[in-house]
């Protein structure tokens, strides 16, 4: 077949890279002939739906020939009565970075300019240069985003800044006097999308609430939630911003009619409602986070930190590729982070017990058969 000429396609999409998603773990299994293996690569939580969750999608099945619901209305209300803010104010998406990518469809004409921490998500940098923005890629300080750098890199071009927090891939945070100082700061015509992914796993009396604290105050913020990590939902692709209600409608202008399916929206809607379970993923992750840490530091590994979320971050000293590959062979998988700007580093991701157990003695394996090298 004839293939089409670059000069074809947009401008804008010269400089990306197609995401390359990881094989699934049944295909690992079998060109490497192993009997388990375990994904610890995408921070997805090692626990399924929440059993209301649960029950929610097995009573949805019998509608699943009909469309969803396009404007998600009682998502939107129960989480609007959740925050305690207007049905007008909450905008949804295809996961945290479905909103993201609609706030750039929304926001972004080519010459303008958005500003993040680096590395961090790289979907604030891919939706940007695909409409034809400029990302402004700021370095990270300690392994945190530093604010006032964030701060000298805004001009009169930039519309979006972003504050992931805690940072993916380095699962460290701010704290509130260090946001509170750059919300005084920053210029008015900025938009801040403060990405709070991970917000039920962080316990840090010194981590903000960007809802209660930020956008209810008067600030110009979107914060993002998600469902994705602690509710157990990443298959189900749905998550949210509180945002001025300019805001969620423009987002709403760009986003497909009917990419939050019935199930994501039911099952979301049902795991509101748990806060037993939710406890107990965060008292589980937290014990799982510090026995992770031990046992990266325990072969010469050295996570940043202090880390907040549900998983650590580690530079290698090399390629870190090779680690990856080396973990592969023996049944674990683990992110290398080159797309997010780190090819010296892998994140981890917190799983259950048994599956740290695996890592842990995977990395031994590692080691004894590295020292028994010539």
């Amino acid at each position: 077949m004839p293939e089409v000429e670059e000069s074809f396609f947009r401008r804008s999409l010269a400089e990306l890279v197609p995401y390359e998603p990881g094989k699934p773990v049944e295909e690992v299994q079998r060109e490497l002939g192993l009997e388990r293996v375990v994904k610890l690569a995408s921070n997805e939580g090692p626990f399924g739906p929440f059993p209301a969750a649960r029950r929610a999608l097995e009573r949805g099945v019998d509608e699943l020939n009909r469309y969803p619901d396009g404007g998600a209305y009682r998502l939107r209300a129960a989480l609007a009565e959740r925050h305690d803010v207007r049905f007008e104010e909450i905008a949804l998406g295809a996961g945290a970075d479905g909103v993201v990518d609609c706030l750039s469809q929304a926001v972004l004409d080519p010459g303008d300019a958005i500003v993040c921490g680096w590395p961090s998500f790289p979907s604030y940098v891919i939706d940007a240069v695909k409409v034809g923005a400029e990302a402004r890629r700021v370095p990270l300080r300690d392994d945190r985003y530093d604010l006032p750098a964030l701060l000298d890199a805004v001009d009169e071009r930039t519309k979006l800044v972003y504050v992931c927090h805690p940072n993916n891939p380095t699962g460290t945070m701010n704290t509130r006097a260090e946001l509170d100082a750059y919300f005084d700061a920053v210029p008015g015509h900025v938009l801040t999308v403060v990405d709070q992914a991970y917000f039920e796993y962080v316990q840090d009396p010194e981590y903000p609430d960007g809802i209660e604290e930020y956008f209810k105050a008067g600030r110009r913020v979107v914060v993002l939630r998600t469902f994705s990590k602690i509710y157990g939902l990443a298959g189900l692709r749905i998550g949210y911003g509180v945002a001025p209600a300019s805001v969620a409608t423009a987002v709403a202008k760009v986003r497909r009619a009917f990419d939050l399916s019935t199930a994501a929206q039911a099952a979301a809607l049902a795991s509101l409602e748990d806060p037993g379970e939710l406890a107990r993923r965060v008292r589980l992750n937290a014990e799982g986070r510090v026995e992770l840490e031990r046992t990266l530091t325990a072969h010469g590994l050295s996570p940043a930190g202090p880390a907040v979320a549900n998983f650590l971050y580690a530079d290698v000293g090399g390629d870190a590729r090779e680690l990856f590959d080396d973990l592969l062979r023996l049944g674990v998988i683990v992110r290398p982070l080159a797309g997010f700007g780190a090819p010296s580093a892998i994140r981890v991701t917190v799983g259950t017990p048994e599956e740290n157990a695996f890592l842990a003695d995977a990395l031994t394996r590692l080691r004894v058969r590295v020292g028994a090298a010539p």
